[in-house]
């Protein structure tokens, strides 16, 4: 009788190697073909066996070297002053987990980026500063503290910070890995290297980030959101809202997903953001996913254990969820909530047909979810 996840069942790959075998291997790699039994199990193992690890980047050590870029790279030099983030598993294609990357960006005062366009898609939230402001495709958006912003693939994007006294930091989120695995990066640098902004500060705001839809706004064709900005205030006032009416999940508390507001889908194709809270003294039951995660700890403190592992966090502080590890979150403070900021390749997943979820069961480990 085999035991799930034995190789050794008929129907997995069980050839044992022969000095025959390992001749006609050296033929076959001659004409750089090979056998697909030797590495059947390593290519389709029983479950997602993600390289990243759970790993947590601490915003009070990172600050500092942060800064301390501002005087050692111009802005023109450097394109973006990014300090990325790598996970120990995935350096080798720059990855923070999975197919994702993330980075801090510092912007001193009065600095200003050039303008480009890629293949990735972008997006923001703001850690520190109140002059931030980038330009999407000639539309200029003002962002500050906890605020998201997204930068879909293909818009000519640029940024700068309006402050004379203080620098700004948000951090970046890209899909330059999946974008790279798939053979399909492009960049451009804007030929005037800078856009003409609209007149209208936080014009997709002003549109689209009400309850109500302008009339004509089907006529929006593109792929990806119209709303390039969600600012915090509306944000938070949402999740006290939504947490007046509901427990919310038990496995993620109150939680929401910034979404397209004409579909009511992810801010664009491959990577969706959510915004959550945990309500003083709650801790999430631990569940698991297909899909990576990145989360960024916009209020409070608290901890997650992830694969095991745990991680106390902090407002400021990044950590990753790797696909298919299980993982739970916690708020000891009674008299604070605690949010959390997050985005994803989810997206991807279930456009593909590959999101699975599954509940944790103390009695047999694993509880499909419905």
């Amino acid at each position: 009788m085999t035991t799930a996840y034995d190789d050794n069942q008929i129907g997995r790959a069980r050839v044992r190697d022969t000095p025959e075998l390992e001749a006609y291997y050296r033929e076959l790699a001659g004409l750089d073909a090979g056998a697909l039994w030797t590495v059947a199990n390593d290519i389709e193992p029983w479950y997602p066996r993600p390289k990243s690890v759970p790993t947590l980047w601490a915003y009070d050590q990172l600050r500092p070297l942060v800064q301390k870029a501002l005087p050692l790279v111009k802005a023109d030099d450097a394109g973006r002053r990014v300090v990325m983030l790598t996970n120990p598993g995935r350096r080798d294609v720059s990855a923070a987990v999975g197919l994702l990357y993330t980075g801090l960006q510092i912007m001193g005062p009065g600095e200003a980026m050039t303008a480009h366009r890629h293949q990735a898609s972008a997006l923001r939230f703001v850690l520190e500063g109140s002059g931030a402001w980038t330009v999407v495709d000639g539309q200029k958006l003002k962002v500050g503290p906890r605020d998201f912003a997204i930068t879909p693939n293909g818009t000519w994007h640029e940024h700068g910070n309006e402050s004379t006294v203080a620098p700004c930091i948000w951090q970046d989120g890209l899909d330059i890995p999946l974008v790279n695995a798939l053979d399909a990066p492009f960049y451009e640098v804007h030929p005037d290297l800078h856009q003409v902004a609209g007149d209208v500060v936080n014009s997709s705001v002003l549109t689209y980030g009400g309850t109500l839809l302008p009339y004509g706004a089907e006529r929006w064709s593109k792929p990806y959101s119209p709303l390039f900005a969600f600012p915090w205030e509306p944000t938070y006032e949402a999740l006290l809202r939504l947490a007046r009416s509901t427990e919310g999940s038990p496995y993620d508390g109150v939680i929401m997903e910034y979404t397209n507001p004409l579909t009511g889908g992810s801010v664009m194709p491959t990577m969706s953001a959510h915004i959550q809270l945990l309500r003083g003294g709650q801790a999430t039951q631990a569940h698991r996913h297909t899909g990576s995660v990145l989360y960024t700890v916009a209020q409070g403190r608290g901890c997650s254990v992830i694969a095991g592992r745990r991680f106390d966090w902090q407002e400021g502080d990044i950590f990753c969820v790797p696909s298919w590890a299980w993982h739970e979150h916690a708020n000891p403070d009674t008299s604070e909530n605690a949010v959390l900021f997050s985005f994803n390749d989810f997206p991807v997943m279930r456009s593909l047909a590959f999101w699975r979820e599954e509940a944790f069961s103390e009695s047999d480990g694993r509880q499909p979810l419905d």
